[in-house]
Parts: C-alpha cells; sequence; structure tokens
C-alpha cells in the first residue's frame, strides 16, 4: 500500500510540477540554467522535459525509501521514464497527423496519459521484482545519467530534426 500512494503522489507532483516547468524559463528572464530543465520553446523535445524533470526529481525522493525494498529501483524508473516519454510522443504525433493541428485539451491528455503510463508500469514492475540483477541496476544508473545529459545537452544543441524544431518560431533549443 505504501508503494501505491507514493506512485500516485509522484504521477500528481510530476503532473503540477512539470505544469509549471513550462513557464519557468520565461520567468526567470531567459536564464539559461533555468532552461537546461525547463521548457525553452514549443517543441516536442522541450515539452519532454517537462515530464522527464519532475520525475526524476520524485524518483530521487522515492529511491531514499524504497531502495532497500526494491532492488530493481533504478531501471524500472528508467524504463517508466522511457515508456511516459514514448507515449506522449507517440499519442502526440497521432492525433495530431489524424487531425491535422494541435491543440492544448489534446496536448494536457497526452501529457497525463504519458505520466499515467510511467507510474502504473513503475508500480506493477517495483513490486514484481524484475530488473534487479546487478546488471540491470548498471544499466538503469548509465541509462539515467545518459538521459540527464541529452535533457541538458539537447537544451543547447539539439539536432535538427523535427523531434527538436519549434513550431512557432522554427528555431532549435534555446536563444
Amino acid at each position: 500500500m505504501k508503494l501505491k500512494k507514493y506512485e500516485v503522489i509522484g504521477a500528481v507532483f510530476t503532473a503540477i510540477v512539470g505544469s509549471l516547468l513550462h513557464f519557468t524559463y520565461e520567468w526567470s528572464g531567459n536564464n539559461p540554467v533555468v532552461g537546461a530543465i525547463s521548457a525553452v520553446n514549443e517543441s516536442t523535445w522541450e515539452h519532454l522535459k517537462l515530464f522527464v524533470v519532475p520525475m526524476i526529481i520524485f524518483s530521487c525522493f522515492e529511491f531514499i525509501i524504497f531502495r532497500k525494498m526494491h532492488k530493481n529501483f533504478v531501471p524500472v524508473k528508467l524504463l517508466s521514464i522511457l515508456i511516459g516519454m514514448s507515449t506522449i510522443t507517440v499519442a502526440f504525433y497521432t492525433y495530431k497527423g489524424v487531425l491535422g493541428y494541435n491543440f492544448l485539451a489534446a496536448d494536457i491528455g497526452t501529457f497525463i496519459l504519458g505520466i499515467t503510463a510511467a507510474y502504473v508500469f513503475s508500480f506493477k514492475r517495483l513490486k514484481s521484482g524484475k530488473f534487479s540483477s546487478r546488471s540491470a541496476n548498471i544499466a538503469g544508473i548509465a541509462g539515467t545519467v545518459v538521459l540527464v545529459a541529452c535533457i541538458v545537452l539537447f537544451t543547447f544543441y539539439p539536432p535538427h530534426i523535427g523531434l527538436f524544431k519549434d513550431p512557432v518560431s522554427d528555431f532549435y533549443g534555446i536563444r
């Protein structure tokens, strides 16, 4: 029951903090340090940061509580984040491809869907004990480090592909 309560709290935390991160870069006067973890434009990648950053922050808090009970914590949380990112991306491009445009209510829905998918997967897999080997934990740590590095690096040096292009300004990354 304790795990379920924390996963629900984590989902709510991710939704609230992620929503706030949409505005923090502008609120900071376009501070590049804040931009490293906030959305700096309207690209899909920058919106994925709104999910990833608060989930990683909450996972660090959960790690303190659950690391001894759930030996699979790190790899499961990394997989959960990747599932959430994939869910958001697929849902967004699917509905936008069908309709030909995007709108705020659907964008919020894809965000909530990604959060839900991530935390449901996390809850089920943490309880299962799967991915608790030493190699899975090493891969989880390495993957998390790479993901965090990509979050920061691609803010300043994004690949010039559609995922990173701001549809409003036609620019990439921080300006």
